[in-house]
């Protein structure tokens, strides 16, 4: 680094000379773009619909790195996901970072350029942001707070809201669920399982738009990111009074996954995952959007789960390998704290 400094200082939250030298030195160096280097106390941005989605999400995940990504990826990810499932085309992000006095600059640096990196693949701008410094103990090493805007298409401004669903529609996951959280577990716990268990932490938009560019037909796209599959299939079912049915046997999970659910009693449907997009369609366009998604490295384990049904209304029924059946909740409690 050209400051010369191996640790983060509170002087380089303090509006001075070392804070100026740090967002020159690294930040500026990592987002630089036209926006971002006018280093206005606003970005001017243009936006060419009348109509944008604005979203902001904060990350705080424990640890920084983990197998898949790092707390930079994953704050560029959520965020894009989060615009993308909402029918939008993601444009613009703000960064700010919450640093611990300590912090070594060289782990800085990484996450700097892992999510710069990210936002290159996103085709996103980062056009603003903010640095703050806080005491030895006041932060746990880094927070990571990320704003998106994206601009919409009046044809897919009501795609999150599910307002038309019809008995015998099919929900679709682009992939393997729960890899993000017990990843983020692994990690943590420094688990020494033979099969490691790596993120889908990845960013949807590429993905999500062809499927949005060929298909007229999607009536509702969601995240599962923290409470997983199963709480997003029950907020559905309680939105829109209709049943849910998931078929077990069509759930795509890993084997890592599997085996450190049945060791720790998880249940994949409730882990959270950080690069998967569920989607709701009626069942002829269902195979259509399917094999467009399979055509996508991001949606090369796409299955249908499951299917909408005038049965057990508000509910989310999970059809067992056995031939039985149970009823999946909502998630409660917080098994994972901090994985996001």
């Amino acid at each position: 680094m050209k400051t010369g400094e191996e640790k983060i200082l509170l002087s380089h939250g303090n509006g001075g000379r070392m804070m100026h030298q740090l967002i020159e030195n690294l930040f500026i160096k990592y987002f630089s773009n036209s926006i971002l280097e006018e280093q206005t106390d606003s970005a001017i941005l243009q936006i060419d619909t009348p109509e944008i989605a604005f979203t902001t999400d904060s990350f705080v995940i424990d640890p920084l790195f983990f197998p898949g990504g790092n707390i930079g990826k994953l704050a560029v990810c959520g965020t894009v996901n989060d615009l993308a499932v909402s029918g939008a085309i993601p444009r613009y992000l703000s960064v700010s970072f919450i640093i611990e006095e300590g912090f070594a600059m060289k782990e800085l640096e990484v996450i700097v350029s892992s999510l710069a990196e990210e936002a290159r693949k996103a085709n996103v701008s980062i056009v603003t942001g903010d640095t703050k410094v806080v005491n030895k103990g006041k932060c746990d090493k880094l927070f990571i707070n990320t704003t998106g805007i994206g601009s919409v298409r009046n044809e897919n401004r009501l795609i999150s809201n599910a307002l038309d669903f019809s008995a015998g529609d099919v929900i679709i996951i682009n992939g393997t669920i729960g890899d993000h959280g017990m990843a983020v577990m692994s990690a943590r716990e420094s688990f020494n399982f033979k099969s490691q268990v790596t993120s889908d932490c990845a960013s949807l938009n590429h993905l999500i738009r062809e499927v949005l560019d060929r298909s007229s037909s999607v009536k509702f796209m969601r995240d599962p990111t923290r409470g997983g599959v199963a709480t997003v299939l029950n907020e559905l079912a309680g939105k829109t009074g209709m049943g849910i049915d998931i078929d077990e046997t069509a759930l795509p999970l890993s084997r890592g996954v599997t085996a450190m659910c049945e060791l720790l009693g998880f249940d994949p449907l409730h882990i959270a995952n950080e690069g998967k997009v569920l989607i709701v369609a009626n069942q002829e366009e269902g195979k259509h959007i399917l094999e467009i998604m399979k055509k996508n490295e991001l949606g090369v384990h796409s299955a249908i789960i499951g299917r909408i049904t005038n049965d057990h209304p508000g509910k989310v029924v999970l059809k067992t390998e056995t031939g039985g059946s149970r009823i999946i909740d909502t998630l409660t409690g917080d098994p994972l704290p901090r994985i996001c």
